[in-house]
């Protein structure tokens, strides 16, 4: 509570006011009756005269006008706390998705952060625009129409203790049954959106597939999963409705049936008008437990949402800054040391996806990593940057180990290039700018002229200003790739790390990035993995891995000579070129 609470804390005037405001209303319902009754006895003991009658009429115009505006004051105070409410928390839970590793992301899954985000929030800010209707009204209503109601015939309220009692206890019944349900309704939101997201991410390869009908039944499955989930839950609220009405018709019709004896008995003890006033006090009675039954299940899909938020909150995020020992420290030189690495993916797991890596990689050097898919290669880069903790042994930057840096630190001195590259909607300049948000335009130019992007930038209607959509789909693959290069670039970092960044970049502009690497970043350290040999033969140093360990290190004549894994795959590689050449000069 102390949580949920503090959210409170900044708009404690809008969850007074709000409530105060409905009370305002609820005073006018008790009051109303009264009127009500005053003018049906009236009418019919002949007391009721036509300046009393207007007089009392005027009373009701004005109690009406009152109510009128606490009620649309309990309405905006009710809106504004409640979606102030909601914006804070979903800002907060945005804020803790940031700071998350890729562990931390996988353990939830993308799908489940985003309904958390949208769907679980929204249900926490319509329960608290409820509850701010609700908490003072729905009492407020049962309190004073019970003291109206006792004061006016004390024996006739007997009623009430043989029929609240039951709905109560149907109430409890309810709300145990509900919600477990409405927790596993929003897993099954989770799933869907899980499919939804896959789906459309992917699309290009579904239709290249011809996979759409399989992709449309499987949607159909989440699809039916939430409906048929959603129906169990909603069945309780469906259930509740007529229950409670139930129990409200049959007090109604016990309060008429024993009043209807008090009015037409020979004493004639309890007039029309306090009749008619009582069944008003019943009714809002009924009524006002009727809105308390609809605010707890709200709050029973509230607490399924908000456990499911709280468990975002309190995750511990697998990588912070936590321990950091030189939090000013910068990356100033970029030299790279890798002692006795090991990782898994998966910490229960006993297989490693590297395993007793050691590596010096010199300041200022260009280092090839090559070697089958699967190998590590990916991995090991991105514990640089700490996208990823070694599980055991360390890894030093420039002498220190990476977990005694800042994580902002650390990632201003580290540039990447991913083998997804990936770019943001809105303009090509915006994009470069993550590299430099400061950067002049001479600079971004210059980094998008090293990545051999300036040209085809240019060619496009509105040059840097063009809009790329989500993704960068409107661009090619190889286009999209030399603009991710031209972004890292522009961030100038001490250790630039390119993970197979070039391959859908034809051989001449990739030795011309390879070139303008050797000016533009000379005193940065150059880590290219790829697939390619002919990408990484002239790097200083070439590092040859498989099945999560170093094969072999050497220069490329060094490796042809005593490294047989990369003999192989040279072998293969300039083989292909040669056939294609001589086909090509028959």
């Amino acid at each position: 509570m102390k949580r949920w609470l503090s959210y409170a804390k900044p708009y404690v005037a809008y969850f007074i006011l709000g409530p105060l405001c409905m009370i305002i209303e609820v005073a006018g319902e008790v009051i109303m009756p009264v009127f009500l009754g005053m003018i049906i006895n009236g009418g019919r003991d002949g007391t009721l005269t036509p300046a009393k009658s207007a007089g009392i009429a005027g009373l009701m115009i004005l109690t009406a006008v009152i109510m009128m505006a606490g009620g649309v004051g309990g309405a905006y105070f009710g809106a504004k706390a409640s979606v102030n409410y909601g914006n804070d928390i979903r800002r907060d839970v945005y804020k803790k998705v940031q700071k998350f590793s890729f562990a931390n992301i996988d353990k939830f899954t993308t799908g489940s952060l985003v309904t958390r985000l949208t769907n679980d929030v929204t249900q926490i800010q319509n329960f608290v625009n409820m509850l701010l209707r609700m908490c003072l009204r729905s009492p407020g209503m049962l309190i004073g129409a019970t003291i109206m109601a006792v004061s006016l015939r004390p024996k006739l309220s007997i009623v009430f203790a043989v029929t609240v009692p039951l709905m109560l206890i149907c109430l409890l019944l309810v709300i145990r049954t509900a919600f477990p349900r409405f927790a596993k309704m929003q897993e099954k939101v989770d799933k869907l959106n899980n499919t939804v997201q896959e789906n459309v991410s992917n699309v290009r390869v579904v239709k290249s597939f011809v996979r759409e009908e399989y992709e449309v039944e499987k949607f159909k499955e989440a699809n039916r999963d939430l409906k048929e989930t959603g129906l169990s839950a909603q069945r309780i609220i469906i259930l509740n409705g007529p229950i409670m009405t139930l129990f409200m018709n049959i007090t109604i019709a016990l309060v008429v049936w024993i009043g209807s004896q008090l009015v037409m008995g020979n004493e004639n003890s309890m007039p029309v008008g306090d009749l008619s006033q009582f069944v008003t006090y019943v009714n809002q009675i009924l009524m006002s437990l009727m809105m308390l039954t609809f605010l707890f299940m709200s709050t029973s899909r509230a607490m399924a949402s908000g456990k499911r938020i709280a468990e975002v909150l309190d995750e511990k995020e697998d990588i912070s800054d936590a321990g950091c020992a030189l939090p000013d420290m910068k990356v100033t030189r970029g030299e790279i040391e890798f002692k006795n690495i090991s990782f898994r993916y998966f910490k229960n797991s006993h297989d490693c996806v590297l395993e007793n890596i050691d590596l010096t990689i010199p300041a200022g050097s260009t280092v090839g990593i090559i070697g089958s898919t699967g190998c590590g290669k990916t991995t090991l880069v991105s514990l640089i940057p700490r996208l990823y903790d070694a599980d055991g042994g360390e890894v030093l930057v420039d002498g220190v180990n990476v977990r005694d840096y800042s994580l902002k630190n650390l990632r201003d001195g580290v540039g990447m290039v991913l083998q997804k590259n990936i770019l943001f909607s809105g303009s090509i300049e915006d994009n470069l700018r993550w590299g430099n948000e400061d950067a002049t335009d001479e600079e971004i130019a210059a980094a998008a002229s090293a990545a051999q992007a300036d040209g085809f930038i240019r060619s496009f209607s509105g040059g840097y200003g063009a809009q790329l959509e989500q993704g960068g789909v409107n661009v090619s693959g190889g286009q999209k790739q030399r603009l991710c290069i031209a972004r890292a670039l522009l961030k100038k970092p001490k250790i630039l790390i390119l993970d197979d960044s070039t391959s859908a970049v034809d051989t001449a502009t990739e030795a011309k990035i390879r070139e303008q690497f050797r000016t533009t970043l000379s005193g940065s350290t150059k880590i290219i993995i790829a697939q390619r040999i002919s990408s990484v033969m002239d790097a200083d140093m070439i590092v040859v891995m498989n099945d999560g360990k170093i094969t072999g290190v050497g220069s490329h004549e060094s490796l042809l000579d005593s490294n047989a894994e990369y003999r192989e795959i040279y072998t293969s590689q300039m083989e292909g070129k040669d056939t294609a050449a001589e086909k090509e000069g028959k």
